[in-house]
């Protein structure tokens, strides 16, 4: 069994977000794509909805996507919301199965400064959505074994922008599926 990663903030989750894993799950032919919700991100401010919105958000945003699955991982545990511990759950949780972290090739470079690189890159290979148009990104020093470059029609949406939208009085439900974008005006979320 091969099982996609894609932790974040999902501040809210967005179209580009299902992209990136659509990319990934195709191109490497992974059975599942688990989708985390970070509790207390170790390198950002803290989110702008709580947890349980934004656990809320990634469900409806996954539901009727049979490979996709929410995951409360992060935000059941105490303290930042480090990666390897995320992935090394998951290594115990499906004994023998290849777990495939996904992160946009802005977040590359960064791996080499998170919590135990070295053991993170031995529990996982890392899936890098490289940004239509934009320069292949450096390794960081990482060795390339264990990288899986992967392109694709990526979708440049950012939460914040997101954010910004609904604050100002702005649709997201282009960006963003259905369901999340009638959550966050039912809740009134990012006012």
């Amino acid at each position: 069994m091969k099982i996609g990663l894609l932790g974040g903030m999902f501040d809210p989750i967005h179209l580009g977000h299902l992209r990136a894993a659509d990319i990934v799950r195709e191109s490497l032919g992974l059975d599942e794509v688990v989708f985390v919700p970070a509790r207390v991100p170790p390198h950002r401010e803290r989110p702008a909805a709580d947890e349980l919105d934004r656990y809320a958000m990634v469900a409806l945003g996954t539901a009727g996507h049979r490979p996709y699955v929410p995951s409360d991982l992060e935000l059941r545990r105490e303290g930042p919301s480090y990666t390897v511990e995320t992935v090394a759950a998951l290594v115990h949780a499906h004994p023998g199965a290849e777990v495939v972290l996904i992160i946009g090739s802005d977040n590359l470079s960064m791996i080499a400064e998170w919590r135990e690189p070295e053991r993170l890159l031995a529990l996982c290979t890392v899936a890098v959505v490289e940004r239509p148009g934009a320069p292949p990104a450096a390794g960081g020093g990482l060795p390339e074994a264990r990288l899986r470059r992967v392109e694709g029609t990526a979708l440049p949406i950012a939460s914040r922008d997101l954010r910004e939208s609904v604050r100002a009085g702005r649709s997201v439900h282009h960006l963003v599926p259905d369901a999340v974008a009638d959550y966050i005006d039912k809740r009134g979320l990012y006012r």
